[in-house]
Formats: structure tokens, C-alpha cells, sequence
């Protein structure tokens, strides 16, 4: 629960989405099992019960028992909010009769690690490690911090969007998250010579396979012209180099569908798919019509591409803030 508590202190912060956190009471008063929702409220988009906007696994957590009550409450609050949906990112399927939809197209990306650097590269093929060590012998040099890099991540991680046709989330979110993670979150910024080309966010602090430690990379840019030279390949060393370093014991790549090219990225690491099943309650509209794979969106995606990024920085936070 704690986790969830810092995940909805961040997005209430960064997004100013309304926080809340339903539980159910066991015998001795103490919660058995809870749920973390945001309300989300847009001018473009309408309004959502959300559980929770950016982060890829957040839903009923606990008693399998206590489910039913934690939903039906949450159903009872998406009509009260008058949300167009329910939406509750599981890794497991939920059984209840409210949860009619479901996403399960794509998966999270896992690698288990081993316990040291040097047993990390040993446990890639050859041909892998030998593309690897190439890329390491990049010009470009990597610096770990917090507050004092990220701007110089953001502005990597705003080209990168942009150049994809994505709306940006703001500084303002990953801010909010190096608070509210305060040891447990750090930046990654690769620099050629003072210009930042590459950067990335870590939390080390979810629970993984086996109780062991995993880490998590939310957010991860390159700019394009440096993907050649193997730059994203070095920055993903230093990640999971980084990630053992820390004792995590498996590392979350992110969600992927299937055959993607972002999936064969993360799959050349050893990494393997474990199931994502998002489930919704609906009131109006589709899920999924909001992503930016939607075919109602391929014009909008194109255009946002040809934004000028000053442009493109402004607007983008606004408009992510209300997408759930």
C-alpha cells in the first residue's frame, strides 16, 4: 500500500488528479485488500476513475476475497464522478461481473538478473555481446543524479516524444516522483561533450518475482540521430548495470505489444513477456480509442510530429494530463 499511496501523491501533484485510495477492513479494522484510483477530469477527454494514470500495474491488491467489495465500490464511484470508464491495469484477470472490457494485447517486458556486472554480460549470447562492447566505446558519457539532470532529461525526453507524435508529460511529473521516491528513483542522462542525447528514470522500489527487488525504467528517450551510433544500446547497459548494482533481482523493460519493434528491442536483452490484462467497467465510449495507435488519431500523430518543439513542450502537458 505504501507504494500506491506515493504513486497517488505524485499524480495528484504533477497531474492534479484526485486521489483515492479504497480499502477493505479485515476483523481487526486493518485493511485487507485496497484499491488506488484517480479521478481524472478534461475538456478533450472527459472524465475517468483511473487505477493509475503512467504507471503500467495498479488495480485491486490484497485478499482475492475482498475484490468483489473493492470494485463494487469503485463502480459505484465511476457513476458517481460520471466517468466514461472505469479502468483497473492488472497483471492477473479480476473475475467480476462489472468488469466487461479488457486490454490484453500488450505484455511487460522482464529480465531476471543475475548478481554481478560481470555475470550480466556473460548472459548475453556472443553476437550481443559483442555489438554491446562496441556500443560502449561511445564518445558519449553518462552522469547518475536527481533534480540537478533533469532538465537535461527532459529536454531529451521532450524531443523524443515530439518526434514520435506523442503530447509530453511535463518536468513537473518526474519532479514530483524524484520527491515523493526520494532514494529510490534516479536519472540517467548520457552527454555528448554538454549536450544531453539520452536519458532515462529508474525506480527500484516494486516488489518482483520471488520477493525480489525489480526495477523499472517508466521513461527512457534517445535522440534519434544518436540510435546508430548504438547510444541507446550504451544507455540500457548502464540501466541494467545500474539495476544490479542496487541488488534488484529482475528488471522491468515496460509494456510492449507483441512483435513491436520496442518488444524485439527489449526481447535482444533476454528479456520475456509476462501478461498485462488492463479491465474496465464502461459507461460511454471505447477503451483504446484514446491511444495514439488509434486509428482516429494517425492524422493527429502526424501532425504533432511537425510541431515546433517550444510548441510542443507548452501544449503537451496539458493535453497528457487527461488522457488516461
Amino acid at each position: 500500500m505504501r507504494r500506491d499511496k506515493r504513486w497517488l501523491r505524485v499524480l495528484a501533484a504533477a497531474f492534479r488528479h484526485e486521489p483515492v485510495l479504497l480499502t477493505v477492513p479485515g476483523c481487526d479494522g486493518r485493511p485487507i485488500a485496497h484499491l488506488p484510483l484517480c479521478l481524472t477530469r478534461s475538456r478533450l477527454f472527459g472524465r475517468f476513475a483511473v487505477a493509475l494514470p503512467y504507471v503500467n500495474t495498479a488495480g485491486a491488491t490484497g485478499g482475492p476475497t475482498a475484490f468483489g467489495p473493492l470494485i463494487d465500490a469503485a463502480v459505484a464511484l465511476a457513476a458517481e464522478y460520471d466517468a466514461k470508464w472505469l479502468e483497473l491495469r492488472h497483471e492477473a484477470p479480476v473475475d467480476h461481473p462489472a468488469l466487461t472490457h479488457r486490454l490484453s494485447h500488450k505484455v511487460h517486458m522482464r529480465l531476471r538478473l543475475p548478481g554481478d556486472e560481470e555475470a550480466l554480460m556473460a548472459s548475453f549470447k556472443s553476437k550481443r555481446r559483442s555489438q554491446l562492447r562496441k556500443c560502449l566505446e561511445t564518445d558519449v558519457t553518462f552522469r547518475w543524479g536527481g533534480e540537478e539532470v533533469l532538465n537535461d532529461f527532459h529536454a531529451v525526453f521532450a524531443e523524443n516524444m515530439r518526434d514520435l507524435g506523442t503530447p509530453v508529460f511535463g518536468r513537473e511529473l518526474f519532479a514530483a516522483i524524484l520527491t515523493e521516491f526520494d532514494g529510490d528513483a534516479e536519472v540517467c542522462v548520457g552527454f555528448d561533450g554538454p549536450k544531453p542525447v539520452a536519458g532515462a528514470l529508474l525506480i527500484h522500489d516494486q516488489p518482483g518475482t520471488d520477493g525480489a527487488i525489480r526495477t523499472a525504467v517508466p521513461s527512457a528517450s534517445t535522440l534519434r540521430a544518436y540510435n546508430p551510433a548504438g547510444v541507446n544500446m550504451a544507455m540500457y547497459w548502464q540501466l541494467l548495470d545500474r539495476a544490479v548494482g542496487r541488488g534488484a533481482g529482475e528488471f522491468d523493460f515496460g509494456r510492449s505489444t507483441v512483435d513491436s519493434p520496442t518488444y524485439r528491442f527489449k526481447k535482444q536483452w533476454g528479456a520475456e513477456p509476462h501478461p498485462a490484462c488492463w479491465q474496465f467497467h464502461v459507461r460511454k465510449g471505447e477503451p483504446g480509442g484514446l491511444s495514439p495507435e488509434a486509428g482516429g488519431f494517425r492524422l493527429a500523430v502526424e501532425a504533432w510530429k511537425k510541431l515546433p518543439l517550444p510548441i510542443a513542450n507548452r501544449l503537451g502537458p496539458k493535453i497528457v494530463r487527461g488522457i488516461p
